[in-house]
């Protein structure tokens, strides 16, 4: 690789530091190339960009960014997952896979500039997705005004079973 496609790559592996909300670090050695491209398949269809990338490379993007605090973590054969808006899907992923798989381990992350271990990424990964997280929320703030809507319906509902009893029992 000569110096211009170096710093090709050290920019466009900055840029993507900078535009993704969490980036994980995870060693495949081991992995084939079918658990690698299923992998790759399926973080692409969460919006997740999965890279491998020298580490000298990686530091040099790293550099500047929010990110300087994977450069311990960089060593080794080393794969770079940037996620961009939902950081808990690409999280449940990894985890998983890292949990089935024994050639598949995570090393770490940075999360908004803030480094994160590997137990950080397992709580991660035990979030609700966003969707549901949003449907929580929603439900969290629509419930005090179902909840008077009942009880003002509670009154008239009375008052109907009330008359309906006293129908019932006069007709007998």
């Amino acid at each position: 690789m000569n110096k211009e496609a170096k710093g090709n790559k050290v920019s466009e592996l900055s840029e993507l530091l900078n535009s993704s909300k969490a980036t994980f670090i995870a060693d495949y050695r081991g992995m084939d190339v079918e658990a690698v491209n299923a992998l790759r398949g399926e973080l692409r269809l969460l919006g997740v960009d999965y890279r491998v990338a020298k580490n000298t490379l990686m530091r040099l993007a790293a550099k500047g960014t929010g990110a300087e605090c994977l450069d311990p973590l960089l060593q080794g054969p080393t794969a770079i997952a940037f996620a961009g808006e939902d950081v808990a899907a690409p999280a449940k992923v990894l985890a998983e896979l890292a949990k089935t798989s024994k050639f598949f381990e995570l090393k770490g992350g940075v999360m908004d500039g803030k480094f994160l271990s590997v137990d950080d990424i397992k709580v991660l990964a035990d979030l609700p997705s966003r969707e549901v997280l949003l449907a929580m929320t929603l439900r969290t703030i629509s419930a005090p005004a179902t909840n008077f809507v009942g009880v003002l319906a509670a009154v008239p509902r009375s008052l109907v079973q009330v008359l309906a009893a006293i129908q019932e029992q006069k007709a007998a």
